[in-house]
């Protein structure tokens, strides 16, 4: 999460880490990011590229 929050936070949002469970890792976007419309492009080519990448067990990042 440290990898992309600067990223986030830059355009005045972040990420909270929710959960793990088998690989599946829930976060939630807050400030501006909770509501953009480019939230799940920034989910899915952001943050969970960057956690695979990072960590092979990660199957998947989901919103909540």
């Amino acid at each position: 999460m440290d990898k992309v929050r600067p990223a986030l936070q830059r355009d005045g949002g972040d990420v909270e880490l929710v959960d793990v469970t088998d690989g599946v890792v829930k976060v939630k976007l807050t400030g501006a990011c909770g509501s953009c419309p480019m939230s799940t492009y920034t989910l899915k080519q952001g943050i969970e590229r960057t956690l695979k990448q990072a960590i092979p067990e990660v199957k998947e990042v989901v919103q909540v």
